[in-house]
């Protein structure tokens, strides 16, 4: 699969306008109904509303800066737990699914924290009854200057797990099929092909088990 750069970055900024349509649209709603309402009790309870929006909408937003964008204000390697509040931000958000780590050091090179980011985001979107997201990664340095490995493991009572996804991050994906919802995938394993990398997945009936394995010189 070969997708023009400019449609990709046009997708996945529509995925991210989509994420963040509803908690913003809340917060709107919100300013609406204080500035209407009289009510003390209601009021109150409009005023947690409007701060529960806003925490979803920032948690989204410092979740796509570094998923997405181009992780400014960052060296080459970027800390795990930067990677590490994010998820949980957005996983909290949730409020079904655990989520388990495991690193192997304290940084990451970027396109490695990037990948994770976008497995994980696909990992917490399969559990839609909620469940368990076992994260790890780790970077082995060898003579060609490293190679990290990261795996994400989705489990719960359903997963929901659209095939387009798999096609993309596998690399046979269609042009014509790509979506703001297939973009991050279809990211990633470009990414991971620009570095004589790859990218992994196997389906059951209770997990999703997605990999990566991104050589770094």
């Amino acid at each position: 699969m070969t997708t023009n750069s400019l449609d990709l970055a046009s997708l996945l900024c529509s995925r991210l306008c989509h994420d963040l349509l509803s908690p913003i649209g809340a917060l709107n709603n919100g300013i609406e109904l204080i500035i209407e309402e009289k009510d003390p009790e209601m009021r109150k309870r409009c005023f947690e509303l409007l701060e529960q929006s806003a925490k979803i909408s920032a948690d989204k937003l410092k979740f796509f800066r570094l998923a997405f964008g181009a992780a400014g204000g960052y060296g080459d390697m970027v800390p795990v737990e930067e990677a590490r509040s994010v998820v949980d931000a957005l996983a909290g958000n949730n409020g079904r699914i655990e989520v388990r780590w495991s690193f192997g050091g304290d940084t990451l090179p970027k396109p490695a924290v990037k990948t994770l980011l976008n497995l994980a985001l696909i990992g917490i979107e399969a559990l839609v009854r909620g469940g368990t997201l076992d994260i790890g990664a780790e970077m082995r340095i060898d003579d060609s200057g490293g190679t990290s490995e990261i795996v994400v493991r989705a489990a719960g009572s359903r997963i929901a797990f659209d095939e387009t996804i798999g096609q993309a991050l596998a690399g046979t994906l269609h042009p014509s099929e790509l979506s703001s919802r297939t973009a991050p995938a279809a990211m990633i394993q470009q990414l991971a092909a620009s570095l004589g990398g790859g990218l992994q997945y196997a389906l059951s009936e209770d997990a999703l088990v997605l990999g990566a394995v991104l050589p770094s010189g």
